[in-house]
């Protein structure tokens, strides 16, 4: 069926949190999310997944045993990084503040200390060139930014009229050029940086995910901001950002191997495009950072 693997906001609410999304989805088994719409707290009971939790908008207090950490946090999304707080498999936490937050986890089996990767730490990579560029926050990936088990974290702007996860790729079999590992994209999307528009713009981007092989999936839909696509194999990409909008999207991998790495194969079909990039410029419209601090 037809986008079987897109969920929009609120599908999947359970209390505060407006989606939450793990293993009780069928076929769903080594990445979750958490995402609210917060002004008060919420508790995190300890379990046998390591979290990371990542402010999407205000500033936010973590409480874990005897340790708190403040989340410096930022205004929306789109005005840069943000701080990120890795937190270990049997911790419980609470979180206090006005705003969205993120908790991305994965089942884990190793203890690790807690970390806090602050926001002007986190490494910014400019993707990409032309209307393929994009804006990448490696804050939870290998080689770089806070350390995991299996989780790996990233989260990707791509302004309007841009395309990114692209070209379409999979990482859904296990070999020396690939991993396996399950995907998560959680999206926002806005008026873009600097544009005005009506007040019945409705801000969206478009996302797709086809087969690699005899599993059938497909999705193809406009995506608001709140809406979750799962991705549990197939090739996946592109993420495409509408004229006039800009377009957001945390990425939450893990996988049945102890590797932690993220290998991918391209679509032969458009693997090429990369090529096209050593010739075009990268957008300067990017990076976007924060218009002013939130500190």
């Amino acid at each position: 069926m037809a986008n079987e693997w897109l969920l929009r906001r609120g599908a999947r609410a359970d209390g505060v949190w407006e989606n939450l999304i793990g293993p009780a989805i069928p076929g769903w088994t080594h990445t979750g999310l958490r995402v609210a719409a917060l002004d008060g707290e919420v508790a995190l009971d300890a379990s046998g997944v390591e979290r990371m939790v990542v402010p999407l908008s205000g500033s936010f207090t973590v409480t874990a045993d005897d340790s708190v950490w403040t989340l410096a946090g930022r205004d929306s999304v789109f005005d840069g990084p943000t701080d990120v707080l890795y937190l270990g498999i049997s911790t419980s936490a609470r979180i206090e503040g006005r705003g969205r937050i993120a908790v991305a986890e994965a089942p884990a089996t190793r203890s690790r200390p807690p970390a806090l990767l602050r926001a002007d730490q986190v490494p910014v990579e400019i993707r990409g060139a032309g209307r393929s560029t994009r804006q990448v926050h490696n804050f939870g990936v290998p080689g770089g930014g806070l350390d995991a088990e299996r989780l790996i974290v990233c989260e990707v702007v791509t302004p309007a009229e841009n395309w990114s996860s692209y070209p379409a790729h999979r990482h859904d079999r296990a070999g020396a050029d690939e991993t396996e590992l399950e995907e998560i994209y959680y999206f926002e999307a806005a008026v873009t940086r600097g544009g005005t528009a009506p007040p019945e713009a409705e801000p969206f981007g478009l996302f797709t995910t086809y087969a690699s092989d005899d599993r059938a999936i497909e999705t193809g839909a406009m995506v608001y901001t709140g809406d979750v696509a799962l991705v549990p194999y197939g090739y996946h990409g592109p993420a495409v950002a509408a004229p006039g909008y800009d377009l957001y999207y945390l990425n939450v991998m893990a996988g049945p191997g102890a590797e932690r790495a993220w290998r991918i194969t391209d679509d032969p079909a458009h693997g090429w495009v990369r090529g096209t990039w050593e010739h075009q410029e990268p957008d300067p419209r990017l990076p976007y950072l924060a218009k002013e601090s939130t500190r």
